[in-house]
């Protein structure tokens, strides 16, 4: 599954909404969600793909602005450990 779709996903069972609600420009602010709201999606967001992203970066609101972060600090983090992974083999 996409990570575009892995969000919208999060984002239906979590908030009970309908896939037609959601499109790639799609806000957390036009869905309703409360600043609590998308703090605590944030999170899900991280826990959802195994990654940490830097409180400057939850400014991101639109759904598939959050699907390019997700996506960039996956890499970010495969990067970093094969990195890690090179230099602990020289």
């Amino acid at each position: 599954m996409f990570t575009l779709e892995r969000v919208k996903k999060l984002l239906i069972d979590k908030f009970d909404l309908n896939i037609e609600e959601l499109t790639p420009k799609t806000t957390l602010e036009h869905l309703g969600l409360e600043s609590i709201d998308r703090i605590e999606f944030m999170f899900d967001i991280e826990n959802e793909f195994h990654i940490k992203i830097p409180d400057e970066e939850f400014k991101v609101m639109a759904i598939q602005d959050i699907a390019d972060v997700v996506d960039r600090f996956i890499l970010e983090q495969r990067i970093r450990s094969l990195s890690q992974v090179m230099i602990s083999n020289n």
